[in-house]
């Protein structure tokens, strides 16, 4: 279940605890607290952006099965990320040099 955090609307007289901001867990199917459960003051449900981990480096990306290809020139692509007999340059009217996604993409 997520923590929700909840603050006082503006203007609104409310408790100590409500002007600090509180937290609540909740629910996603359950609907927003619309008052402070101390005092009854409106309350409101603050928005903050989903924390994302993302692989930064290239040896990242290749241990968790990611392809990562790099424009070196007009149709011409290094795989950064390739393993086994995958080629280093994939080249736009090459078929062959594309790497091979069947090995990497799994259910």
């Amino acid at each position: 279940m997520p923590m929700y955090e909840y603050q006082v609307v503006p203007d609104e007289q409310g408790c100590e605890t409500c002007h600090s901001g509180f937290q609540v867990l909740q629910r996603m199917s359950e609907d927003a607290l619309t008052q402070c459960p101390e005092c009854g003051a409106k309350v409101r449900r603050l928005l903050f952006p989903v924390g994302v981990a993302t692989p930064k480096t290239d040896s990242e990306l290749k241990n968790l099965g990611f392809t990562k290809l790099v424009k070196r020139d007009s149709g011409v692509y290094e795989n950064v990320t390739r393993t086994g007999g995958e080629s280093r340059y994939m080249e736009a009217d090459k078929p062959h040099t594309m790497p091979d996604f069947s090995k990497k993409i799994r259910d």
